[in-house]
């Protein structure tokens, strides 16, 4: 009776579901910890990781909807891209400035990151027009795709560079998958590497002072995290008794104690002991899995990666059992956008690429990036129960067959 309740309650394929709750527990643990310069500052130890828990409630909710939720009415996303566009224009004038960038819109006393609500629209938008995709539709369904994502990038760029990087980069992966021309998409990967070169060749030859007088605040950001990225060896100095010393300044502040946090985790952590949690100004967010890796060492931070690529493995198990194509690319789309941004996450707290400002999804401390990324798993366990619910009707056909084929031999 308990096991067919559970049935019920969770609906869609269970190791998806398992996944989910793991990230969920992994999430509450970590954000406990590492926001305590939070707590600090508002004189509550209990404040910080409520709101994050309450985020998470809403979000289970949200999914425990969406997996009842037919496949075919998530096309309304289409319908995501040019509200999106709207929120996108508004925050650039209208925007809330948080370190620096203007990505957050302000509603009453709550605040939307609208670029969230842009990635999510523009996966249904691409797996919509994909599954609709036929020899001779091929060519305007190309260019519906290219200025529908291309056109929300271009708004995304200007305050969150990387995010506009991901998107774009998930959406050209679906249309590759979705079998598009490879003549055009070499076109586009052309032109985008074309333009990757010529942006990053202006920032770092442009001196310094060029850069501070004349470019946007947010193209001297860039610069500037490319050339800490780059320089950031020549901080070693080597001290008259042969010692290596590692400078810290304000530009490789962040970095540097994240290095620290991974040097003090080991292999097996530091539980509930970790002290970069009070240093790193992202702790809870941007290096939140630094702060996994000292405190649960390296066995956790392997345990945490293999959640995500399990998630993109069995994602790509269950697009194959789609019969249909929008399901397929809704769960292949949900799947590399979260499991490509917790890869970027993880090279960041590693020192592998600059600092993007991409949270690790479902575990970072956040508002509309854990609802949304609620939303994924939501999509991908309806689309998910769906091939569940095939199979099983296709298992009780093949009983009514046996039955009346054993019946008829007992006649």
């Amino acid at each position: 009776m308990e096991f067919n309740f559970l049935g019920r309650a969770f609906k869609g394929d269970k190791v998806i579901w398992c996944i989910f709750m793991a990230l969920c527990i992994v999430s509450l643990l970590v954000v406990f910890s590492a926001t305590s310069t939070i707590a600090y500052r508002q004189h509550n130890h209990w404040s910080p990781i409520l709101r994050h828990a309450i985020f998470l409630l809403i979000g289970f909710g949200l999914v425990l909807f969406l997996q009842r939720v037919p496949s075919r009415f998530f096309s309304v996303l289409l319908l995501g891209l040019p509200v999106s566009a709207i929120l996108l224009i508004i925050t650039m004038f209208m925007g809330e400035d948080v370190n620096g960038a203007q990505r957050w819109l302000g509603v009453g006393a709550f605040t939307i990151q609208p670029s969230e609500f842009a990635k999510i629209s523009a996966i249904g938008f691409v797996a919509f027009f994909l599954s609709k995709i036929k020899p001779n539709n091929e060519s305007w369904i190309f260019k519906t795709l290219i200025i529908g994502v291309g056109g929300l990038c271009i708004l995304i760029a200007p305050e969150n560079l990387s995010t506009a990087c991901l998107l774009f980069g998930v959406c050209f992966i679906l249309m590759f998958i979705g079998q598009v021309s490879l003549k055009k998409l070499g076109f586009i990967a052309l032109a985008g590497i074309a333009a990757a070169v010529l942006l990053f060749g202006s920032l770092t030859l442009l001196p310094e002072s060029v850069a501070k007088e004349y470019l946007p605040d947010r193209l001297a950001t860039w610069k500037n995290r490319i050339e800490r990225h780059s320089d950031e060896e020549s901080k070693a100095m080597v001290n008259e008794d042969g010692s290596i010393a590692y400078k810290i300044t304000d530009e490789n502040y962040q970095v540097s104690h994240a290095k620290i946090a991974i040097a003090n985790g080991g292999i097996i952590g530091l539980p509930g002991s970790g002290t970069e949690r009070d240093f790193l100004p992202q702790a809870y967010s941007d290096f939140i899995f630094a702060i996994i890796l000292e405190e649960t060492g390296l066995l956790g931070g392997l345990f945490v990666l293999l959640l995500y690529v399990a998630l993109m493995f069995r994602c790509g198990v269950l697009a194959s059992k789609c019969e249909k194509k929008f399901p397929r690319y809704l769960i292949l789309g949900s799947a590399l956008i979260l499991t490509i941004q917790a890869l970027a996450n993880m090279a960041v707290a590693v020192n592998l690429i600059p600092v993007t400002g991409q949270p690790l999804p479902l575990v970072s401390r956040g508002g509309t990036s854990t609802i949304i990324t609620c939303a994924y798993f939501g999509i991908i366990l309806a689309c998910s129960s769906k091939i569940n619910d095939e199979h099983e009707d296709i298992d009780e056909s093949i009983a009514n067959v046996d039955f009346e084929i054993t019946e008829n031999i007992t006649e």
